[in-house]
């Protein structure tokens, strides 16, 4: 009687690239949904179908909706538009911005699915925590490190405020005044707004107080 061989067991570079793969999966799904509907319009089902895996599989690599979220915030953070290095070490910052955030803002053009994200979800308590987190730990400390003198991290918040409030109206609502202007008059406009919040406290305010 012939004995049967054992199965062959798939090599553990093979195990970990499958888990890699299945992982991506589910992360690219979630950031479709979570930009499509926010964080409480996405549901773990929907997810694991858009990454042709189960729920519990969802949860058994994040273990949760919530950290799912925040790893799809973490990820999306870490790929800048805006505060890129290149961005940062501009000489004319506030016109790199301001240049930065018309282009990517242009009407016929999808929003940025990061925004998007937070934008769709900034109704719910939890997802909002999560987001704040990420954004302190990330584009305003960027921002904040950036700059120099007093108030840092506020004038970075500021900036950041600038650019969300722009995204929507511009791209969201769809402002004409925003949505069928000049790029260039717009970059006009922005520039100076952005450069001082960049160079902090106007020079002669303190005597303008004092007197």
């Amino acid at each position: 009687m012939k004995k049967s061989k054992p199965a062959t067991q798939a090599p553990a570079t093979a195990r970990r690239r499958n888990a890699a793969a299945t992982r991506e999966a589910i992360l690219t799904s979630a950031r479709q949904a979570f930009a499509r509907a926010g964080y409480d319009g996405a549901g773990v089902r929907e997810i694991a179908a858009g990454a042709g895996v189960t729920a519990m599989l969802v949860n058994r690599y994040f273990g949760s909706k919530e950290q799912l979220f925040a790893e799809v915030i973490a990820a999306t953070s870490a790929t800048p538009t805006i505060l890129t290095q290149q961005n940062l070490t501009s000489s004319r910052l506030g016109e790199t911005i301001a240049t930065t955030l018309v282009d990517i803002t242009r009407t016929e053009d999808t929003p940025l699915e990061g925004f998007l994200i937070m934008l769709h979800s900034a109704s719910s308590k939890r997802a909002a925590e999560i987001g704040r987190e990420q954004i302190e730990n990330g584009h305003q400390k960027v921002m904040a490190a950036a700059l120099s003198g007093d108030l840092a991290p506020q004038r970075a918040a500021l900036v950041l405020s600038l650019v969300a409030g722009f995204q929507v109206m511009r791209q969201m609502v769809g402002l004409s005044a925003l949505a069928e202007a000049e790029p260039t008059d717009l970059i006009k406009i922005l520039a100076p707004l952005f450069q001082q919040l960049i160079d902090g406290e106007p020079p002669g305010d303190d005597k303008s107080r004092a007197s």
